[in-house]
């Protein structure tokens, strides 16, 4: 007799606990999700690709127009068409405008970081840039690049691919203008050496 009080207790005791973590709300997960690994947020870009749009310039067929407000590259078509791509632009100090000519064109290019970027870098975030990195996936210049140069100069800004698309529509780069990787591949094809790019 007492064996089976002594079982209808501790069966009553086990009720009783279930009801009072039922209560406090699911106490027992809450403690369990701490454990969990935090979700790197990954930004997301509303660009929905690259568009033939209409186009009024007076610009020769083959100009490159970059709108730095609009954050948008313009590739100027025959009959007042044009290649509207979205891009990623300089941030608040970075930005430029003025008139270049693409005078080299290259595939998955290697990056040189300027000097001034890499006293930049260690100076503010303790990051050590290298000298120079090979072209790659994981290159910040991306699939492609050109080369943008100013009376026979180079202005070291470049028109570039990116590994990282939620910066297009963004101010965000050193100055250089990113498209997605696809898309730089695309402008690419279509410029020519010696192309006119109007940053405006």
């Amino acid at each position: 007799m007492n064996r089976r009080r002594l079982m209808l207790g501790l069966l009553g005791l086990m009720v009783t606990s279930k009801e009072a973590l039922a209560d406090a709300g699911g106490a027992s997960f809450r403690v369990a999700s701490h454990k969990r690994k935090r979700r790197k947020i990954v930004q997301k870009s509303q660009y929905r690709g690259k568009q033939i749009v209409a186009y009024k310039t007076s610009e020769k067929p083959g100009t490159i127009i970059v709108n730095t407000r609009e954050r948008a590259l313009y590739f100027v078509l025959r009959g007042r068409r044009a290649i509207r791509y979205g891009v990623g632009v300089g941030r608040q100090g970075f930005t430029w405008k003025g008139t270049a000519n693409v005078q080299r064109k290259a595939k998955w290019p290697a990056w040189y970081p300027p000097e001034t970027m890499r006293r930049r870098e260690l100076r503010k975030n303790g990051r050590r840039l290298p000298k120079v990195m090979k072209g790659g996936i994981k290159n910040p210049l991306g699939a492609r690049a050109l080369y943008l140069y100013r009376g026979g100069r180079d202005t070291l800004y470049r028109i570039h691919g990116t590994n990282n698309p939620g910066s297009i529509g963004r101010a965000a780069s050193s100055g250089c203008v990113r498209l997605l990787n696809e898309e730089i591949v695309d402008l690419h094809n279509r410029v020519r050496i010696g192309a006119k790019v109007i940053v405006i």
